[in-house]
């Protein structure tokens, strides 16, 4: 069984999820940032449960919004572990090279929105390298590069589930358009397209992404999310003889308004008022003038 847990980020509901499952052991897929841990506190006592109680956290990748609370998590509990891709483990353990690059992105907001990032001790990380064998039977880890190189989603063979994190991108509401997150320095749209096309062979029942819930529609949302990409792509390469900042501010401009038409103008404010499409735009720009 899989439960989504509403974090709740900033008070803003269906905007960071995380993920509960027993298998059979409580674990989390993704614990947020940690700006989130009273609500995770609070979403685990509703069903009964602690930090204690959890036995595993699994991280589909480091950022600070999926994976920022889990040196909190280690300290409360001595017994957990942390499995990882094998290339981001270093920086979960000394992560203050992972705040220094998000603190570029966010400056000054980079607290409040993401909270104090605590290392994991060695002793509790377990990383996974591509072509290892699956740490936990039940969860099945899957390399799924181009949000950032060290993306893994993890399959729930029995519930035929994947959780995706961002790797299926960002998916508000089931009436809203997918959006191609693509922030610095980490995308690659190359490995992204293939990842699309590689994960094509799982066919999963349901996936799960982290902004924000639990779909059944895995084919049309995979190729939605391809087109996206390679249309933000084509745009912004069309853009890279000019600086003109008025550019991101349309794609800005142009991305709230097809989320509001699906999820309305507030929620569609506060979340892209955090996760900006105008450094996805920033981003994708720069992938491009590194490939030139």
């Amino acid at each position: 069984m899989i439960e989504l847990l509403d974090l709740e980020h900033l008070g803003l509901q269906g905007a960071i999820s995380s993920f509960l499952l027993e298998v059979p052991d409580p674990v989390l897929v993704d614990p947020g940032p940690a700006t989130c841990l009273d609500a995770l506190r609070a979403r685990l006592a509703e069903r009964g449960l602690a930090i204690s109680d959890l036995r595993a956290v699994f991280l589909t990748h480091i950022h600070l919004d999926h994976a920022g609370a889990t040196g909190h998590l280690a300290a409360e509990n001595d017994a957990l572990t942390v499995h990882v891709h094998a290339d981001a483990a270093p920086h979960i353990a000394d992560p203050e090279r992972l705040v220094r690059s998000t603190r570029r992105t966010f400056g000054e907001a980079h607290d409040r929105l993401w909270g104090e990032v605590r290392p994991v001790p060695a002793r509790n990380i377990r990383p996974w390298a591509p072509g290892e064998r699956a740490p936990l039977r039940l969860l099945r880890p899957i390399s799924t590069p181009g949000h950032i190189g060290h993306h893994v989603a993890w399959l729930h063979d029995r519930d035929g589930v994947l959780l995706c994190g961002d790797a299926l991108g960002v998916i508000l509401d089931r009436r809203a358009p997918v959006h191609p997150p693509t922030p610095a320095p980490g995308v690659d749209v190359e490995a992204w397209q293939s990842t699309l096309e590689g994960v094509r062979i799982y066919d999963p029942d349901r996936f799960a992404v982290a902004h924000f819930g639990i779909y059944d529609d895995f084919g049309a949302r995979r190729e939605e999310l391809s087109e996206a990409l390679a249309a933000l792509e084509e745009r912004a390469r069309a853009s890279l003889a000019t600086d003109d900042p008025r550019l991101a501010e349309e794609y800005e401009r142009e991305t709230r308004e097809r989320q509001a038409a699906a999820i309305g103008q507030e929620r569609a404010r506060r979340y892209f008022d955090v996760f900006n499409a105008a450094n996805d735009w920033a981003g994708m720009r720069l992938y491009l003038k590194r490939l030139a």
